[in-house]
């Protein structure tokens, strides 16, 4: 086990620099490669969008405030989701 921990160790240290130096070149993703030239050539280009999320750290503080309400969700359904753990604990040892 000691030994492969080790060998991965020294595999990442190798392989790393490599990575970093050939992150320079830039990939084209779907979006550009593919839907904006059939929207182009279907006379829809591209437009802003309604709620640009791009902004500062707006997506954040729509996933954190996404995550916290279903957090209250789940707390406040909880016995629901999971059921009583104390009747069940109880039915176990004869009580």
């Amino acid at each position: 086990m000691r030994k492969l921990l080790l060998a991965t160790a020294v595999l990442l240290l190798l392989c790393l620099p490599r990575a970093l130096l050939a992150g320079d070149k830039s990939w084209t993703g779907v979006d550009e490669t593919v839907v904006e030239k059939y929207a182009a050539e279907a006379g829809r280009p591209a437009r802003e969008p309604l709620i640009n999320t791009d902004q500062g750290d707006l997506l954040l503080f729509v996933f954190a405030l996404a995550g916290a309400a279903g957090g209250f969700v789940a707390g406040y359904c909880f016995r629901d989701l999971f059921g009583p753990r104390g009747n069940m604990a109880k039915e176990e040892k004869g009580v």
